[in-house]
């Protein structure tokens, strides 16, 4: 009977250690965004009333981004440029760029030239990105990899054409967390034009 208890115990001891060292092999899917069809927490914004002949998906209450769930446009008649915000969590930020094209390539482009980041493309699309972006922490060579405070942030940006204008959708410069930045992805993923 003790060998037994002895063995069965020995049984959920190996177990415990197999699943242990499994959750170390794992792979971190943190970073991967879900641009599902699944537009339950959203709702539908048109843009037309803001010269815009286009429609996307906003966030509502149930999305739980810290924020009003009524959406403002800001927006200078007659003017290149839009923000749509709900809150101060969630801002997109539009611009007409005409017949120009190759918005998202001169974005990676520009992405390149900033030294002091690693840019990571968890979405590396044509006419659609979302990055991480790391700053590099440089400091004395033997320093500890733990030294410095590691600043992440997300952004998301995407070449949109309507009726045959070029749209630059994106998150805001500073960029956002990982989960305003994966409803943001979806947003602008969303952006259609009015039939």
């Amino acid at each position: 009977m003790i060998l037994k208890n002895c063995s069965v115990a020995f049984v959920f001891i190996l177990v415990g250690f197999l699943f242990t060292q499994c959750k170390e092999e794992s792979t971190d899917d943190s970073d991967v965004i879900d641009l599902s069809d699944n537009y339950d927490v959203f709702q539908k914004f048109d843009l037309s009333p803001f010269d815009i002949n286009a429609n996307m998906m906003l966030p509502d209450a149930t999305a739980n981004i810290g924020a009003s769930t009524k959406p403002s446009v800001l927006h200078e008649e007659d003017g290149f440029k839009w923000d749509v915000e709900i809150g101060p969590n969630f801002q997109v930020h539009i611009e007409d760029w005409g017949a120009n094209r190759g918005l998202v390539a001169d974005k990676k482009s520009q992405n390149q030239d900033l030294e002091i980041y690693e840019i990571k493309y968890l979405i590396d699309e044509p006419d659609f990105i979302v990055y991480e972006t790391k700053l590099k922490v440089d400091g004395v060579k033997n320093a500890p990899k733990s030294v410095g405070v590691p600043h992440i942030t997300y952004h998301v940006f995407a070449e949109k054409v309507i009726d045959g204008i070029t749209y630059e959708f994106r998150s805001r410069d500073e960029g956002y967390e990982f989960v305003i930045i994966e409803l943001m992805a979806k947003t602008i993923r969303s952006v259609k034009a009015n039939k």
